[in-house]
């Protein structure tokens, strides 16, 4: 039963994170990268926070004598930086496509590279890469090809690097949620979205013209994604992998890809050609493949 409730927690957060490429998709038109990634990380932190008082709360008002437990600081400071790469290069990427590219497909799909990264980490740790891990790299590598070079390589889009280096911060983040999974998941991600905010704050100052207005007009995708993506998907994340095992939590969660499109599709009219809709399922194929040595590993010890 734990399990089942880890996929079903871990199959909401994909749904949510799969529409929110589509907020994204749209606030990157009227907000700058970084300070979309500052806004929403504190309202998402602020909704965590409101979560944790009233629970924190209604704990006390049952248990007289509760005592609350102390705030992961330091995880959740390790999180938030990684995190913060990580929802960068995603949000630079997606706002770099030109008009008449499906951005939040491809999005959806290439960050979902990062399930194979989590299970050649896994390979590599464990001293032996599987001949289906190969298998599955170069299925990924063969899917990328057909969806961002759909037209050779002078279809490239500088966004498809971004959300590479998105895929591979997003690998590290994984493990270190893994490290950190006995802290309170709320306040874990609580400090990790203040963290993310403050780093994405000083970035834009730098790179971003802040201009309100235009935060104004994107405050429904801002909304969407800190209070759902931010505050709701990334807290039912580090749940969910308390409670289901690596192998199906890492399947589950790459149906992000697959809720992208489908959103891309449905909101925004975004639409794939024949080639790179063969590779986005060229990609999912691998990213389910990656996991069969995890399941058979499991099987052959019980």
């Amino acid at each position: 039963m734990k399990n089942l409730k880890g996929s079903i927690l871990l199959l909401i957060a994909a749904f949510i994170w799969g529409t929110a490429f589509v907020a994204q998709t749209s606030g990157s038109k009227f907000v700058p990268a970084f300070t979309f990634n500052a806004v929403r990380s504190f309202v998402g932190a602020i909704f965590l926070w409101l979560v944790h008082y009233l629970s924190d709360t209604q704990r006390k008002r049952r248990i007289p004598e509760y005592v609350p437990g102390k705030w992961p600081v330091k995880g959740g400071i390790i999180c938030g930086l990684v995190i913060s790469f990580a929802m960068g290069s995603q949000q630079l990427g997606i706002g770099m496509y030109p008009d008449g590219v499906a951005a939040s497909g491809r999005a959806g799909f290439l960050t979902a590279t990062y399930v194979v990264m989590v299970a050649v980490y896994s390979q590599i740790y464990g001293r032996k890469i599987h001949p289906l891990i190969v298998t599955s790299v170069v299925g990924v590598i063969c899917g990328m090809y057909m969806l961002c070079m759909s037209g050779g390589f002078g279809a490239v889009y500088i966004g498809d690097v971004f959300l590479i280096i998105c895929a591979i911060c997003y690998t590290a983040h994984i493990l270190v949620i893994d490290r950190f999974s006995s802290c309170d998941s709320i306040k874990l991600s609580c400090i990790q979205f203040v963290t993310c905010g403050i780093v994405s704050s000083v970035a834009a100052l730098i790179s971003d013209e802040i201009i309100i207005d235009n935060i104004i007009n994107a405050a429904g995708s801002i909304l969407f994604t800190g209070i759902m993506s931010s505050g709701v998907a990334f807290t039912l994340q580090m749940v969910g992998q308390k409670y289901a095992e690596p192998a199906v939590a890492s399947i589950v969660m790459s149906l992000e890809s697959v809720f992208s499109v489908i959103a891309g599709w449905l909101v925004l009219g975004e639409m794939l050609t024949h080639k790179e809709m063969l590779g986005c399922v060229l990609v999912f194929v691998s990213v389910i493949l990656a996991q069969v040595p995890q399941f058979r590993k499991k099987a052959a010890v019980s």
